[in-house]
């Protein structure tokens, strides 16, 4: 006699850590598309899953004091990435804050990627997918990209001195190859904020 797909699901799921998230595509061995879908919401109205968002499900770890642990959003965009080998790229508050720039955290998260544009709603949250420019994916240092994305959101006229030391210390860390390559894909006054980080380096 087969093994039902919930069942199937289930045991599978079960070899993993609480707090995993797993997509539909997860199980596409163990049956139809719609026979996993059922399975699946059978296995959220028993509480073994929690549904995410639409085709998106945690299986749940449980808190002595703090309940249900949810992972946070950009742990979700970073397994979606995973599942759709697309690369993901931070903007906005959320590379500002990541730099160390801001400690404002994000509400809804916006990433660019090579892979598709879309948007899923987490809750009352939301995770935007945006089509990435090939200059930007052109860029070598994850660290760069992070800095053009933070300067963007800060726009031209509002870098002080303080934030300009910041990124210089960032910067400092990265090679001065990178730094070369990335620069001329940055917008101007961005790349001279990079050259100028390069001028004030020790010689090598």
């Amino acid at each position: 006699m087969p093994i039902p797909t919930e069942k199937l699901i289930k045991n599978s799921i079960s070899n993993h850590k609480r707090g995993k998230i797993f997509f539909p595509k997860n199980f596409s061995k163990f049956g139809t598309s719609e026979a996993i879908r059922q399975a699946l919401k059978r296995l959220e109205d028993k509480g073994f899953l929690i549904r995410l968002a639409q085709g998106i499900y945690l299986y749940p770890k449980e808190h002595k004091l703090l309940g249900t642990l949810y992972p946070s959003l950009e742990e979700i965009a970073k397994a979606i990435s995973k599942r759709d080998k697309a690369r993901i790229i931070p903007t906005g508050i959320q590379a500002l804050n990541q730099l160390g720039l801001s400690t404002q955290v994000p509400l809804n998260l916006v990433y660019l990627t090579d892979g598709t544009s879309r948007t899923i709603s987490v809750g009352e949250n939301t995770i935007k997918f945006k089509k990435a420019s090939p200059k930007i994916l052109a860029v070598k240092s994850e660290t760069n990209i992070l800095i053009m994305q933070a300067l963007r959101q800060l726009g031209k006229h509002n870098i002080d001195d303080k934030t300009l030391e910041k990124i210089n210390m960032i910067l400092q860390k990265v090679d001065r190859e990178s730094i070369v390559h990335d620069m001329k894909l940055a917008p101007v006054w961005i790349s001279e904020i990079m050259q100028n980080s390069l001028s004030k380096r020790e010689p090598t």
